[in-house]
């Protein structure tokens, strides 16, 4: 990774070039802000940003601290509740819905649930929050998470938000929205996406340094690669001056190495 930027901005911008101008976000705590907000400060002025706690278009003074922090609902649109935001999503009000999770299959499903048997698991995570929700009902969904053999696994220990399941037709078998499922997934090495017709998640760019073969290895699954994986441009100047020293500048998310 280029000395003049950490993996983690390289993400969030990565995450923000992946919105569109008059589009909806879901957006949860920590990169998904980040990289909403600085949409809107770059190439989508007219982005709307739903927080699970109720802030549907707020104008934001400063970095929230979470989905519930008082400032995202600072001239919002609407003040609602989860319950508004997610009704929104049901009713196919939502384009893009970011999410994380501890492990992620190459199907796109994604486990934030346990580590090991439901019933006697080695690890307990926080669980679904709204990640079921997010994963099932916003057209796109943008995963964000590190790159590492133990987190992309050829079969999830549990299905805490399902992507395309067991491959085509399957979501729409199980009741979910044609033509919704996972998008991208941004990590700390590559973007990833998912194939059209096998549903399989396959490379669309690497990083900057970082090697095709590099991705493979870290990969604890067959990963479709492409001929001719393009590089993802890096950070602009004026990318990097927004994160650092208007969207967070005191580094709560995004931090900089000492």
């Amino acid at each position: 990774m280029d000395e003049q930027y950490t993996p983690v901005e390289m993400m969030a911008v990565t995450a923000a070039r992946t919105l569109e101008d008059g589009r909806s976000v879901l957006v949860g705590t920590g990169l998904p802000m980040i990289a909403a907000i600085l949409a809107q400060k770059t190439h989508a002025p007219n982005l709307l940003i739903a927080f699970e706690a109720g802030g549907i278009g707020p104008l934001l003074p400063t970095l929230p601290l979470s989905v519930g922090d008082s400032r995202t609902f600072h001239k919002a649109i609407l003040a609602g509740t989860m319950c508004d935001v997610m009704e929104a999503a049901q009713s196919g009000f939502l384009d893009y819905g970011f999410l994380g999770g501890a492990q992620i299959d190459p199907y796109g499903n994604i486990n934030s649930t346990c580590i090991g048997p439901h019933a006697k698991p080695k690890v307990s995570l926080p669980g679904s929050g709204g990640g079921n929700d997010v994963g099932s009902l916003c057209w796109r969904t943008i995963i964000i998470m590190t790159h590492e053999k133990r987190r992309f696994v050829e079969r999830v220990d549990f299905i805490t938000t399902p992507g395309y399941l067991t491959g085509p037709g399957a979501r729409e078998a199980a009741g979910l929205p044609r033509g919704s499922g996972p998008y991208r997934v941004i990590t700390d090495l590559a973007i990833l996406g998912f194939d059209e017709n096998s549903k399989r998640m396959k490379l669309l760019s690497t990083y900057s340094g970082v090697t095709v073969e590099q991705v493979k290895q870290n990969t604890g699954f067959d990963l479709l690669v492409p001929e001719g994986v393009d590089i993802a441009k890096p950070p602009t100047g004026e990318e990097l001056r927004l994160l650092r020293e208007e969207i967070d500048p005191t580094g709560i998310f995004v931090r900089r190495r000492k």
